[in-house]
C-alpha cells in the first residue's frame, strides 16, 4: 500500500501546478509514430503550426520544431494492399526523418494488415509454411527491410519483434499457447536484426501496460525458452483500459503502469520503452499530464501513436492529439530538456 501511495502522489505531482523539470536520461526518446503521414499526404492533408499563424508544415518538421519529438516510429506491413506501410512506403518516410536529425524505430507486424491484440493474423504468403519456412520468412522479410533501411543510409536505433502480440503472432502458430514456436518466431527476428545492425535494439511490445499478467506470461515464456531480446515495449491508453472496465481514471491506470514497470524491471532485467500511448484529441491538457507523469518513471523513451491523425480519421480513430490540423497542448510535455 506504501508502495502504490508514493506513485500515486509521483502521478499528482506531475498533474499540479503547469510544466515540472524533469530530470531525463541523456538521449530519452520524445517520439511519435507517423506511419499513416504518406497516406495523409496523398490524401491533401495539410499539417499547420500551433501558434496564430497557423502556416502549413511538414509534419515530422512540425513535431520536431514546435512538439519537441525526437524520434519516429514506423510500421511494416508485409504484403499491404495498397503499398501503404511496406517496405518501399517505409524507407520513403524513414529518409524523411534522417533527414530531419530523428531517431527511428522500426515495427514489425509480421501481418498484411494491423496487428494487435485482437488481430494478429498471418500473411497470405506464408499461411502455409510450416515451422522452420515459417521462421525463415520472418528472418528474410526483417533482413529485406532492414537492407534497404541501411542502402538509404537509414541505421534505426529500434526494432520491434511483433506490434502488440500480447496473445502471440502470426496465430495460430506464434499463440502463446505454442510457447516454443512463438520464442523461434521472435529469435528470428532478432537475429535478423543483429546481422543487419548488430547494436540495434529489439523490442518485445505487449498493449495494457497497467496489467502485469500478461507481460509476466510472455516474458517468462521468452526466458523458459531461451528468447533473445534487448527491450521490453508496452502501449497505454486510458481509453482501452475504461472500455475494458477499469476504473479510477487516467491516474490509475499510470500508477498500475508505473508499478508494473518496476516490476519488469526488476524480475527481467531490461529497460522499458512506451512505445504507444494516446487519449482523445480533445482532451490535451490531461494527456500532457498523463504523458509528463510516465516521463518522470524509469523508462527510455515515450511513443505517441498518430498525433497528427485528424478526429475520426480511418474508420474513427480519435485518439490522435492534433485539432485543426495543428498540434494540441498535449505533446507540450516533450518539450523539457
Amino acid at each position: 500500500m506504501r508502495k502504490f501511495i508514493a506513485m500515486a502522489v509521483l502521478v499528482l505531482a506531475c498533474m499540479a501546478g503547469g510544466h515540472r523539470a524533469l530530470a531525463l536520461k541523456p538521449g530519452f526518446a520524445k517520439g511519435a509514430d507517423v506511419s499513416w503521414l504518406t497516406q495523409m499526404e496523398a490524401e491533401g492533408r495539410v499539417f499547420c503550426t500551433p501558434d496564430s499563424a497557423h502556416r502549413p508544415m511538414e509534419c515530422m518538421q512540425l513535431l520536431r520544431d514546435h512538439c519537441g519529438v525526437n524520434a519516429i516510429r514506423l510500421r511494416v506491413w508485409v504484403n499491404p494492399e495498397q503499398g501503404w506501410n511496406g517496405i518501399e512506403d517505409v524507407v520513403a518516410k524513414a529518409v524523411r526523418a534522417r533527414d530531419l536529425g530523428m531517431r527511428v524505430m522500426i515495427d514489425f507486424h509480421f501481418s498484411d494488415t494491423w496487428a494487435d491484440p485482437g488481430h494478429q493474423v498471418m500473411p497470405a504468403a506464408w499461411t502455409s509454411l510450416e515451422q522452420p519456412e515459417l521462421e525463415q520468412a520472418v528472418g528474410a522479410h526483417v533482413e529485406e527491410t532492414l537492407m534497404a533501411l541501411k542502402a538509404a543510409g537509414v541505421e534505426p536505433e529500434w526494432v520491434q519483434i511483433g506490434n502488440e502480440t500480447t496473445p502471440g503472432m502470426m496465430l495460430p502458430a506464434g499463440s502463446v499457447d505454442n510457447p516454443v514456436q512463438l520464442t523461434a518466431l521472435n529469435n528470428a527476428g532478432h537475429d535478423a536484426v543483429k546481422k543487419v545492425f548488430p547494436e540495434c535494439i529489439t523490442i518485445v511490445h505487449l498493449d495494457g501496460g497497467n496489467f502485469r499478467e500478461p507481460y509476466d506470461r510472455m516474458f517468462d515464456l521468452l526466458e523458459a525458452n531461451g528468447g533473445r531480446y534487448d527491450m521490453i515495449g508496452m502501449s497505454l491508453y486510458p481509453y482501452w483500459a475504461q472500455m475494458a472496465g477499469e476504473t479510477g481514471g487516467w491516474t490509475k491506470v499510470a500508477v498500475d503502469c508505473i508499478a508494473n514497470i518496476a516490476h519488469l524491471k526488476k524480475k527481467y532485467g531490461k529497460p522499458v520503452m512506451i512505445c504507444e500511448i494516446g487519449m482523445p484529441y480533445d482532451e490535451g491538457e490531461t494527456c500532457r499530464q498523463l504523458i509528463e507523469a510516465m516521463m518522470a518513471t524509469d523508462v527510455e523513451g515515450i511513443f505517441y501513436w498518430e498525433p497528427e491523425a485528424p478526429a475520426g480519421y480511418n474508420g474513427g480513430y480519435t485518439l490522435g492529439c492534433f485539432d485543426n490540423d495543428a498540434p494540441t497542448v498535449a505533446l507540450d510535455a516533450f518539450k523539457t530538456e
